[in-house]
């Protein structure tokens, strides 16, 4: 039990990026820390980290030694909490990561619902734009739209957000309404960046068509692209809970009524499949409830 520990202690401050930070965590003097870990060196007959006086790096042992214990230590908390279930709920902190206007629309009530269900877990709730680095940031979870890019991460489908053409009735009233997706390329389309020209993909039944098309403005945000669509900017291809308000309001009308645009994917990365009970139950809870959406489209 006493290697374990030192093990996970070891964990705890390559994590941490440091003896000091690691020994605030677990709730013991520097000292202490310290001295375990050159303990654990002695007892390999390896060094496992440099030291200096800003930072600690892993030796090439360390990064071995590390990888392996990380999935050791994740392995006894799993199975530690997993028996501890059968007694309580879930406790803890959730930390995620979800971006800003899925949060704000979709998830929020959600939120609410899963904290009514399980008052043992608190919350710490990052909203950004930007792709967190689940292996070196504190976070149990990152909710991202779209398809996750090739990684180490494990990716979770939550669900397929149904998504249709926008426009405002200014920018419609100015350069008039297209009447079939080929005259989208004459259009201003607003659309998220990409390495190559932008194609739009649109369904109608069983009819798939690709359509080229430009615009002045990208941005790899749903909450400025339709912010944009608002302001007169062009067509958008948004999914349609997002807009609800908006279109409720008269700042969009949907177009081109019959075509769709490809359906924007949702996925829960986490850095490992062994996940303490909080994360797995808050996945669990979201496909439940966001599939919904995948079978309203």
């Amino acid at each position: 039990m006493e290697l374990l520990n030192d093990m996970a202690l070891f964990v705890e401050v390559v994590k941490a990026g440091g003896f000091r930070r690691a020994a605030l965590a677990v709730g013991m003097p520097n000292s202490t820390v310290s001295r375990r870990i050159s303990g654990l060196e002695k007892a390999i007959g390896l060094r496992l980290l440099h030291r200096t006086t800003r930072k600690i790096e892993l030796t090439e042992a360390g990064q071995i030694y590390f990888e392996r214990c990380k999935r050791i230590v994740d392995e006894a908390k799993l199975a530690h909490e997993e028996l501890g279930e059968m007694l309580a709920q879930p406790t803890g902190v959730l930390k995620a990561s979800l971006p800003v206007d899925f949060a704000n629309i979709y998830l929020a009530p959600l939120i609410v619902e899963f904290a009514r269900a399980y008052p043992g877990i608190t919350f710490e709730f990052d909203l950004t734009p930007r792709l967190v680095d689940l292996v070196s940031e504190p976070f149990d979870i990152a909710i991202r739209m779209g398809h996750p890019p090739s990684s180490n991460l494990i990716a979770r489908h939550l669900s397929d957000l149904p998504c249709h053409l926008y426009a405002s009735p200014r920018y419609l009233k100015e350069f008039g309404e297209p009447d079939h997706p080929g005259e989208l390329a004459r259009h201003e389309c607003i659309a998220f960046p990409a390495t190559k020209p932008h194609v739009w993909t649109l369904h109608k039944a069983a009819e798939t068509l690709e359509i080229a098309v430009g615009g002045r403005f990208q941005a790899n945000s749903v909450g400025l692209i339709q912010r944009l669509a608002t302001f007169d900017q062009g067509v958008a291809i948004l999914p349609e809970k997002i807009v609800g308000d908006d279109v409720a309001h008269g700042r969009l009308r949907r177009i081109l009524g019959e075509w769709e645009g490809p359906p924007t994917p949702v996925y829960a990365m986490t850095e490992t499949r062994l996940l303490p009970a909080k994360t797995r139950r808050f996945i669990e809870f979201l496909r439940e409830k966001l599939s919904v959406y995948t079978k309203a489209g």
